[in-house]
């Protein structure tokens, strides 16, 4: 759901990706993917072989897996797989391909992880196959129940949950000890040590949230305005500059004491300086999924197939979301890092209860010229 978020960490946060600790499944789920649906996509359903094999080129962003997992999978399977941590952006990784899918090719890649809000587009433009579920039968017995019907893929008849997430405040409790709603960012006592993120999907809804506004049912003209009052921080210096993870690099060295910021980037950087946390904004948090999805022109999506239903299997996504620390989407995960790594297993903010999100937000939908207009406006705040 970030854009340059979870994905393209820069090297310094390589260890802060690994413990990227988000909301609970449970809780992300029960508030929905914010997309209106059901999405009618026309693409074909995937023709599966009797047996998996060959290669497999999987497309998904930067250290959002563990070590194990891949090879793993290898050595059980015999597929050869090429795993590309090429998404740095939903948009930037769509326009590339979008030449490719549009003449029914994939690139050579059998899966794409993409936000929910991407993926729903790409099965309106019929970029997206059906998936088999007869070689899912792990996806069936251990996908969370809180997860199987999102609204724009209500059956998952398209998609595989890969990971959540949970977008508020990364704060210098000593030096910005007050700072709890994102309204608080925009406090003159703050100026020039506040970064924000250069997320439109993200950042505007918190500061519309922090107005008041219910960003489920937002205007286009509610978007516009919380642009222009962010666009006056920034011409103004309050804002000291967008960024993605790179936040992390600002809050260690003092040149930012107050970011929008992942709650996990919190985890790690806390254990070089306990006066950083992550808060949940008074207002709530932003929700956001990212998903499995099978391309129309897929080279193997046999192979494709089998990874999605290896990776639901208790055990390997455990070791996936111990490494990583993002919410799971599959069922017994916690119980077996409780016994493993009780510290993971039983951090409230890899396993929060449903008071913890109960304000939070899915990502609000954008379409047509309504994001045009959105984006355009937003892109010149973060070029000017």
């Amino acid at each position: 759901m970030r854009t340059t978020g979870k994905p393209g960490r820069s090297a310094a946060l390589k260890l802060a990706v690994a413990l990227a600790a988000l909301a609970a499944t449970v809780v992300l789920a029960a508030c929905g993917s914010g997309i209106e649906g059901p999405v009618e996509a026309t693409a074909a359903k995937v023709e599966l072989e009797k047996k998996a094999s060959g290669e497999l080129v999987i497309s998904n962003w930067p250290l959002y897996i563990d070590k194990k997992t891949v090879p793993n999978f290898e050595k059980a399977t015999g597929i050869s797989v090429a795993y590309h941590e090429d998404i740095n952006s939903n948009e930037e990784f769509f326009n590339k391909m979008q030449p490719l899918l549009s003449s029914g090719e994939s690139g050579g890649r059998s899966i794409f992880v993409l936000a929910d809000y991407m993926v729903a587009k790409m099965m309106k433009l019929g970029y997206v196959q059906e998936l088999d579920k007869s070689a899912l039968p792990e996806v069936e017995a251990n996908l969370s129940k809180s997860l199987r019907h999102p609204p724009f893929d209500p059956e998952r008849s398209y998609t595989v949950p890969w990971q959540s997430g949970m977008t508020g405040l990364i704060v210098n409790k000593e030096k910005a000890p007050n700072v709890h709603s994102i309204c608080d960012l925009f406090n003159p006592k703050y100026k020039g040590k506040v970064d924000f993120l250069n997320e439109v999907r993200e950042t505007v809804p918190l500061v519309m949230k922090c107005e008041g506004v219910n960003t489920e049912k937002a205007t286009e003209a509610d978007w516009l305005k919380a642009i222009e009052k962010i666009g006056e921080a920034a011409s103004s210096g309050q804002i000291s500059r967008f960024t993605g993870n790179d936040y992390a690099q600002d809050l260690t060295n003092g040149n930012a004491i107050a970011v929008m910021g992942w709650s996990g980037d919190a985890v790690q950087l806390q254990i070089d300086n306990p006066n950083l946390e992550w808060r949940m904004p008074t207002e709530g948090c932003m929700l956001w999924s990212e998903d499995m999805v099978i391309p129309i022109g897929a080279p193997n999506p046999t192979a494709a197939e089998a990874f999605m239903n290896y990776v639901y299997k208790p055990e390997v996504q455990a070791n996936i979301t111990e490494y990583v620390n993002y919410v799971s989407p599959v069922e017994g995960v916690q119980e077996i890092l409780v016994k493993r790594e009780p510290a993971l297993g039983k951090n409230h903010l890899i396993f929060p209860s449903a008071s913890f999100t109960k304000n939070c937000s899915p990502t609000p939908t954008l379409e047509g010229k309504e994001e045009k207009n959105v984006i355009k406006a937003f892109d010149e705040v973060l070029n000017g």
